[in-house]
């Protein structure tokens, strides 16, 4: 599961933004909001309901400077920031931008994991609310956004599926995400988040 997630978030997740404009509207990045040194740390952890710990630790993503511009880490690979902020022109994203409480939409996602399966989510998006949040790396205005739908495999896994990321703008990507997934329950906090002064 940590795999799906790890791909998932490379190229979505950040696809954040960094302040909210006069009309309380959220608008996607660019490169000019992060700066070489900006640093986000999670815990996760991912347990089934009968107790059994399938995915536990730290994830670290930390902006620095590559040949070709800012870039950033993300476990032993350097993407260019470039590709993470280039926004999703998909008809079915991640984030419908800009982000404002109330709207809703259809959010679809074909993946492969590193072993080879293919996965679907199909999923109804609705940002619920738009107010203060508290994790463990701080309090922070946040929307809420709730994704329900179904996930299925080459596996032949097939499974209903509920997840709620809290979004912040001040930091430009999620704070928190509580995601159930049939008898899996998997939640990532962020525990950590730092950028020079």
């Amino acid at each position: 599961m940590k795999i799906q997630f790890i791909i998932l978030l490379s190229a979505i997740l950040f696809g954040a933004c960094s302040s909210l404009k006069k009309s309380d509207l959220t608008q996607q990045p660019t490169l000019e909001d992060y700066q070489i040194g900006e640093q986000w740390v999670w815990k996760y952890k991912g347990v089934t309901t009968e107790g059994e710990v399938r995915s536990d630790g730290i994830d670290t993503r930390t902006i620095v400077r590559m040949d070709e511009g800012l870039g950033m880490t993300i476990e032993n690979d350097t993407i260019p920031l470039i590709d993470i902020v280039k926004p999703d022109e998909s008809e079915t994203p991640k984030y419908d931008w800009p982000l404002e409480v109330g709207k809703t939409w259809i959010y679809e996602n074909n993946w492969t994991s590193q072993d080879g399966t293919t996965g679907t989510q199909s999923h109804q998006a609705e940002v619920l609310s738009y107010q203060e949040e508290t994790v463990e790396a701080g309090t922070f205005m946040a929307y809420t956004i709730k994704y329900t739908g179904n996930t299925t495999n080459s596996r032949g896994y097939n499974a209903d599926e509920e997840e709620i990321w809290l979004y912040a703008p001040a930091v430009k990507t999620f704070i928190k995400l509580t995601q159930s997934q049939g008898e899996f329950l998997y939640v990532e906090e962020l525990i950590e988040y730092s950028k020079p002064k």
